[in-house]
């Protein structure tokens, strides 16, 4: 029998302070600066923090797995 697992957090949306937490982490100061990195307009980023807009699934996936390559020692 298999176990039942939860949803992969990788794979769950954000909340506007998570977004805010990982673009913290990653050095990016600005809407305008964490658009230009993963390639959306500031006002789709302006529209996750305001939470008007969920963050997309990939895009999620995306800011968590740069978030924790840069905590990972090389």
């Amino acid at each position: 029998m298999t176990e039942k697992k939860g949803p992969d957090p990788l794979l769950a949306s954000m909340s506007p302070e998570e977004v805010r937490a990982h673009m913290r982490t990653l050095g990016y100061r600005t809407q305008n600066d964490l658009a230009a990195a993963i390639g959306v307009s500031r006002s789709t980023v302006s529209l996750w923090l305001e939470g008007k807009v969920g963050v997309p699934r990939p895009v999620a996936m995306l800011l968590r797995m740069l978030v924790a390559a840069q905590r990972r020692p090389f």
